[in-house]
């Protein structure tokens, strides 16, 4: 009778636990991000880690991304605040201009930013990334939400939107959009992309003003 009773309480127990996790997975927004915007202006952190010829590296700073119709331009700046990079992306070229040195031109801003800051900044991917969008494994537009928070880019990055906010801060005209979540702690990894290994780079983005 008394192993009855024990076996009867673990599937109890068993059963609180099953019910406890459906009901926080249950408990996580659907609603996904809003209508994807051609203007933004963002700010946030990042930290990047990553191997290169078997040696950890690690960075961080700060951002600023201000995208317009047919523009990107992003800057990159120290903890300290003074600034590593301006990034400047249009249709056709893209170019990097680190303090003290002469402006770098080339066709694709992600290898562009490998061969001069040492690692590849997604600056493409970040485009969608920032605003809860990316394009999956299959070519498909995936729309993310809380409940829906992870994907494969098509170029082989694993996207997580760890994090949200509200959408609409300080923005009387958001109206009805102020209820889409927005991303605000992003993690992306991918394997390998040229000589860098295990590359992880965790974006933290401020909220709107």
């Amino acid at each position: 009778m008394m192993l009855l009773t024990r076996r009867l309480a673990i599937l109890a127990l068993a059963a609180t636990v099953l019910t406890g996790c459906a009901t926080s997975t249950a408990n996580l927004s659907t609603a996904t991000v809003g209508a994807y915007r051609e203007t933004i202006d963002l700010a946030g952190r990042l930290s990047v880690n990553y191997q290169k010829d078997g040696r950890p590296e690690s960075i961080s700073g700060s951002f600023n991304w201000e995208q317009r119709p047919g523009t990107i331009d992003v800057t990159l700046m120290s903890p300290l605040g003074q600034t590593v990079a301006a990034i400047n992306v249009t249709p056709g070229s893209a170019t990097l201009t680190q303090a003290g040195q002469e402006p770098r031109t080339a066709a694709d801003i992600d290898s562009l930013t490998q061969q001069t800051l040492g690692w590849p900044l997604p600056v493409s991917g970040l485009r969608d990334w920032l605003q809860g969008y990316a394009v999956d494994a299959q070519g498909q537009r995936f729309r993310a939400s809380p409940a829906s928070n992870s994907v494969t880019t098509k170029d082989g990055w694993r996207l997580r939107f760890i994090d949200w906010q509200a959408a609409g801060a300080g923005d009387a005209a958001a109206g009805a959009a102020a209820a889409a979540p927005v991303p605000r702690l992003i993690q992306a990894e991918r394997a390998a992309s040229g000589d860098i290994q295990d590359l992880a780079i965790r974006i933290v983005v401020n909220p709107a003003a």
